[in-house]
């Protein structure tokens, strides 16, 4: 089977995060046992491209997960997700999309269920009226126990012009050195969310 063949080596040494998914079970697609497992890489081709925010929305949902789950594997399907702010905040509306890959949490055109069971839609919601920039309150469907993931892209380390090179870049005026610096000093910033290179990148609080 062809694999991508991708350009930073420091995607495949990111953790991955694993899940169990008892729809994937009951219509026969894994056995009983077996695990989803979800990397980095399955973000970006959703996203389409690697950046700080999709670094940060599989961080945020990877401590999440471990939070709620100690000493448990997660089931998903079976995790709510409160975006405290709306689809257009900054980049609430991709890194919804990153979280709902992995934890099967959707909004309204979400999988509606089986009877009364495996419904996805609708535990994904954008609460507008308590906004709080860059953070994602998860819940177990199950014991309801919550937690909220603060991330905080401010703090992301950076160096060199990278601004002036990315406007280069989009009005393809960039010479070839510049493009190629320009793609260093973002894959940094990558880098630095998924291994997280800079302190309290992300603030994880229990509320219950």
């Amino acid at each position: 089977m062809a694999q991508t063949r991708w350009k930073q080596l420091f995607y495949d040494q990111v953790e991955p995060i694993k899940l169990k998914d008892p729809l994937a079970v009951f219509l026969g697609a894994v056995n009983e046992a077996e695990e989803f497992s979800y990397t980095f890489t399955d973000a970006i081709k959703l996203a389409g491209h690697s950046c700080p925010a999709v670094a940060g929305a599989y961080k945020i949902t990877q401590k999440a997960l471990k939070a709620l789950y100690p000493n448990e594997t997660p089931i998903r399907g079976e995790i709510s997700v409160r975006v405290l702010g709306s689809a257009d905040e900054a980049a609430n509306g991709p890194v919804s999309q990153v979280i709902s890959l992995i934890t099967g949490a959707a909004t309204g055109t979400g999988f509606a269920g089986l009877g009364s069971r495996f419904a996805r839609k609708d535990k994904l919601i954008f609460d507008q009226k308590n906004e709080e920039p860059g953070a994602f309150i998860f819940t177990r469907d199950d014991n309801k126990k919550s937690v909220k993931i603060t991330y905080h892209p401010e703090r992301i380390p950076s160096r060199g012009d990278l601004s002036n090179l990315l406007t280069k870049c989009i009005v393809d005026t960039a010479s070839p050195k510049q493009k190629e610096e320009f793609i260093q000093l973002w894959q940094e910033r990558v880098e630095a969310v998924l291994f997280e290179k800079a302190k309290n990148l992300f603030t994880v609080e229990k509320l219950n």
